[in-house]
Parts: structure tokens; C-alpha cells; sequence
């Protein structure tokens, strides 16, 4: 009887050292918001925003990067809590009950090395530019060379916003292909002087060795510059707790001080 004593009293202690740890893990989790993030969107202002929560209030965001379409994905699947992507949701994903929430609009840059020689395009020559129709930065009033022309995938929002904002959905001849939107900053930079492609103007913004190009005389932080993303935060589901925390964070007046530094408008709820 003495020894089945011990046993029920080890059993007992196991139970409750594993309630213990489920609690703990609970109150950890509740801690934590799971943020899955587009490449843009993050090396934009997510990065910061997020930082800035945490700091503030002691949430750890835990932040993986993709395109718009994975982290989407990701939601759907439960690897995250909210995303944050540079499209709007299709209506397939309204019917399955995604709320996106519009928190920043943000210049899509045309960006090429500055030894190109070139400020200004006007929007044919832009076209024409992607399209493969010019050759050589002289024929618009450049440096002699040869133009190579760096893409992020056709998968993010940033090739689609592109091919649709400034193609009118014509197809882009490129020379390379970035796996991601903000990888083409790190091409431009080490790639021939002639190479050139587009990207957030907050993600490209840090970056001394590129310049933006104008387009019809407009810069991107130009009040009238024509081509722009809208970020998104997107949820499935009612947001709650710290979750909702972030989101108003994202919209609070501090929020909006460090969007407007990084050359974008921050947006209302």
C-alpha cells in the first residue's frame, strides 16, 4: 500500500508540474504575437513599428518574412496570428472572413544605380524602359550603358502592383529575377552600374548607392507621384488582446511620426 502511495503521489506531481508548464506556456504564448510580414512591408516600417510595440509594451513579435501571397498563406494556415501584406486581399479571401486593415501608403520606386545618369523618365520612356525597348541609358540621356533590368518575382505584390500600375499589365523583360521584392536592392548594389528595377520607396530608402528615379519630374515623396502600394495588416478573425493592441498601435499618433519619417503617409483605420 505504501509503495502504490508513492506512485499515485509521483503520478500527482508529474500532473501538476505538466499543468505548470502548460500554464507557463499559455502565458507565453499570450505574450507573443506570431506576425508573418512581406519583405516590403517589414524593411519598410514593419520592422520598426513592431519594435516599437515591444518596447512599449513588453510583447515579443515574432516576425517571418515572405511574399504577400505566403504570408497570407500563412495565416490561413495558423502559423500566424496577422499579416502584413502590399496588396489587397482577393474576395475569395473576404468570403473566408480576412479583415485587412490599411495602415500606410507607401511610393514604389523606380531605383537604379546612380552611375546611370539618368533623373527623369516620363512615363513612356518608363514603359518602354521595362519593356525592353531601350537598350542603352544614352537613348534617354545617360551614362553609355548597357540597361539591365533586375525583378523581384512575379509572385509579390510588388511585381503585380508594378505590371499593373506602370505596364497596364503588359509583360517586363528582365535580365534577373530577385527571389523577393527587397533582394533587388541587394542586386542593384553589387550587379553592373546599367541595372535597374523597383521596389518601396521606405525599403529602398536607406540605401546611398541607388537613386530614385523621377517620373515626369515627380520624385516618389512628390505629393502627385503617380505609383504606390497600400500596406495591409490582415487578420481572420476578430482581433483581441494584444493582438488589437498592436493594430491600434499601428495607428496610434507615434506610429504615424515614424511612418512619415520613412517618406510614406500613414493612414487612418
Amino acid at each position: 500500500m505504501k509503495s502504490l502511495t508513492i506512485v499515485k503521489f509521483a503520478f500527482l506531481s508529474i500532473l501538476v508540474g505538466a499543468c505548470g508548464l502548460a500554464a507557463a506556456s499559455g502565458a507565453l504564448a499570450q505574450d507573443q504575437i506570431k506576425f508573418c510580414c512581406s519583405n516590403q512591408v517589414y524593411q519598410a516600417i514593419a520592422q520598426n513599428l513592431a519594435g516599437a510595440f515591444a518596447k512599449e509594451t513588453g510583447v515579443e513579435i515574432d516576425v517571418k518574412t515572405a511574399s504577400s501571397g505566403s504570408c497570407l498563406y500563412s495565416l490561413g494556415s495558423g502559423f500566424s496570428d496577422i499579416a502584413g501584406t502590399a496588396r489587397k486581399l482577393y474576395q475569395r479571401h473576404e468570403v473566408y472572413g480576412y479583415q485587412e486593415f490599411a495602415f500606410c501608403k507607401d511610393p514604389l520606386s523606380v531605383v537604379a544605380r546612380k552611375e546611370c545618369g539618368v533623373d527623369s523618365l516620363t512615363e513612356d520612356q518608363l514603359q518602354d524602359l521595362f519593356a525592353g525597348e531601350i537598350h542603352n541609358w544614352n537613348e534617354v540621356g545617360g551614362a553609355d550603358l548597357p540597361v539591365r533590368i533586375v525583378v523581384p518575382d512575379k509572385d509579390t505584390a510588388a511585381h503585380k502592383n508594378f505590371r499593373r500600375q506602370v505596364m497596364k499589365h503588359k509583360d517586363i523583360v528582365h535580365d534577373f529575377v530577385a527571389q523577393d521584392s527587397t533582394s533587388v536592392i541587394e542586386i542593384l548594389k553589387n550587379f553592373p552600374c546599367g541595372a535597374v528595377s523597383f521596389v518601396s520607396q521606405g525599403a529602398a530608402k536607406r540605401h546611398g548607392e541607388l537613386k530614385n528615379i523621377r517620373i515626369d519630374g515627380l520624385a516618389p515623396v512628390d505629393k502627385d507621384y503617380p505609383y504606390y502600394q497600400i500596406f495591409f495588416l490582415v487578420v481572420n478573425k476578430a482581433p483581441e488582446g494584444n493582438l488589437k493592441k498592436f493594430i491600434d498601435f499601428v495607428y496610434s499618433p507615434k506610429s504615424a511620426k515614424m511612418i512619415k519619417d520613412n517618406g510614406m503617409t500613414p493612414l487612418s483605420k
